[in-house]
């Protein structure tokens, strides 16, 4: 009995271990910042806390971010742009006043948690045709100097978040186990998994099934989601039946056949648009991200890596002013609209709970008033035109085919179009002309499925805004009176 007593003591113990480290284990997010109309820092991060997020992956070193973060527990990965990677690699005082002024600064007893710094985003990636390639591996080492320097080595580190180019496995034997390195970037690649083993770093990934989806019409639509496909990928003895887990295999091979099958990996940006493309709507994005989200911590883990796997969700919230060159899905990947509203239910612990997310509070918007094609114009030579002066400098990515807004036709697109401009112009009495074919209207356009959006303002108040820019139109058309009377 005493034995027995003993055992279930202990097994009693590993339980409530079990459980309190099944609690700390937490999604990140991304939180990228090109749009024209931000959320104020602080309010962001207050639903970050609200939501639960204690994990956070940021572009670059904004200080009004920083010090919204400053006393909260949320862990940081603070990256460095690719534009830098070239001073950082040639002078290392460049790494270090760069760690200085952005980690050293913050990095105190209730200051900001950062955990991680990432060199550059995606530097080899194809598409960059090469372009960073001589910088990445010395800014890396210069970075991760600099933190040992400063005394932070031990508790923060430096990695790289590689896209997932920079491993394949050939057409002619397309499974993880014929995974490996790209050819042209092998040695580099080889070069830099030395270091990150070396300083105990992880190796970070952007996986994106979507994007297999999206660049390949004859791809198998189930397979990129996590709820079962009927014609799994075989790999030997090793069923694959999402792309997710073939494609983290496919790194761990590659790993693997340089010496490092154990390195610790990490997804730096994972996620599903919801809008900007056929495949890109509401009802796939909640579909892959809750199916992410219960396989990544379920602890079931991919064939060749068990237990729970780190993600950082891509991305937290809408960019109106990110380049559309991948596509024009790029604009919608938040699971928040641009002000901060849930698009879907997502239960971040996947618990199956359907909890909400919970928005970010205190939003002010501009005036209630939307800029529009004038139904009475009669003049529409020049309507073309104006579409796409409007569209040229906002966002009209909604319009494209199989998008939110795709089925409004020619008038509807033009009044989308010259709404998306005026608001993006700050609803300035003058942006709503084209050339005498617009008109500012009180009435919401939008639809059951197209949001014609009102901008988040918090420069002034709207309605002192407005009585400026009425003032300003009266005493312009007095100065014309006077001018015609002269």
């Amino acid at each position: 009995m005493p034995i027995l007593g003993g055992f279930s003591s202990c097994a009693l113990f590993l339980m409530i271990l079990v459980m309190v480290c099944d609690q700390g284990f937490s999604i990140g997010v991304n939180w990228g910042t090109m749009a024209t109309h931000r959320l104020p820092p602080g309010m962001v991060v207050e639903m970050l806390k609200n939501n639960g997020f204690d994990k956070l992956k940021l572009f670059e070193a904004d200080e009004k971010i920083l010090e919204a973060l400053v006393g909260t527990d949320i862990e940081v990965m603070l990256a460095i742009p690719n534009y830098m990677l070239g001073i950082i690699s040639d002078d290392f005082d460049a790494a270090a006043s760069w760690v200085d002024a952005n980690v050293t600064s913050y990095f105190y007893r209730g200051g900001v948690k950062i955990k991680y710094v990432a060199v550059g985003n995606e530097p080899l990636l194809q598409a960059y045709n090469g372009a960073y390639l001589k910088y990445t591996l010395p800014a890396l080492k210069n970075i991760q100097l600099a933190l040992n320097r400063a005394g932070h080595g031990q508790r923060i580190k430096a990695t790289i978040p590689f896209n997932a180019d920079i491993y394949f496995s050939p057409d002619a034997d397309p499974v993880p186990s014929a995974g490996d390195f790209r050819p042209e970037v092998q040695e580099l690649t080889i070069q830099i998994v030395q270091f990150l083993s070396e300083n105990n770093s992880p190796f970070t990934v952007n996986i994106y099934p979507f994007l297999s989806l999206y660049g390949n019409d004859h791809f198998p639509m189930d397979y990129a989601f996590f709820d079962g496909y009927s014609k799994p990928l075989r790999d030997g003895n090793v069923v694959y039946y999402n792309e997710f887990d073939a494609n983290f295999d496919t790194l761990v091979w590659a790993l693997s056949k340089v010496g490092y099958p154990d390195m610790e990996i990490i997804i730096g940006e994972v996620g599903w648009p919801t809008d900007g493309d056929k495949n890109a709507n509401i009802e796939n994005a909640k579909r892959f991200n809750q199916g992410l989200l219960r396989h990544v911590l379920s602890g079931v883990g991919t064939p060749l890596r068990k237990g729970k796997i780190s993600i950082y969700l891509f991305s937290l919230i809408d960019e109106n002013a990110k380049s559309v060159a991948p596509g024009n899905f790029e604009r919608h990947w938040g699971i928040f609209e641009f002000d901060g509203k849930p698009k879907y239910e997502l239960d971040l612990s996947a618990a199956q709970e359907n909890r909400g997310l919970i928005p970010v509070m205190g939003v002010r918007y501009m005036l209630k008033q939307w800029c529009i094609l004038n139904p009475r114009a009669k003049n529409l030579e020049d309507l073309a035109d104006n579409i796409d002066y409007a569209c040229s400098l906002s966002d009209c990515t909604a319009l494209g085919y199989g998008c939110s807004c795709n089925h409004l036709g020619l008038q509807g697109n033009a009044s989308y179009a010259f709404n998306m401009y005026y608001q993006v112009k700050n609803q300035e009495v003058w942006d709503c002309d084209f050339s005498g074919l617009a008109m500012v209207t009180d009435v919401d356009p939008s639809d059951y499925q197209c949001q014609f959006p009102i901008m988040i303002d918090y420069s002034s108040s709207p309605a002192l805004r407005k009585k400026f820019a009425e003032a300003f139109a009266a005493i312009f058309a007095v100065y014309l009176m006077f001018l015609f009377l002269l």
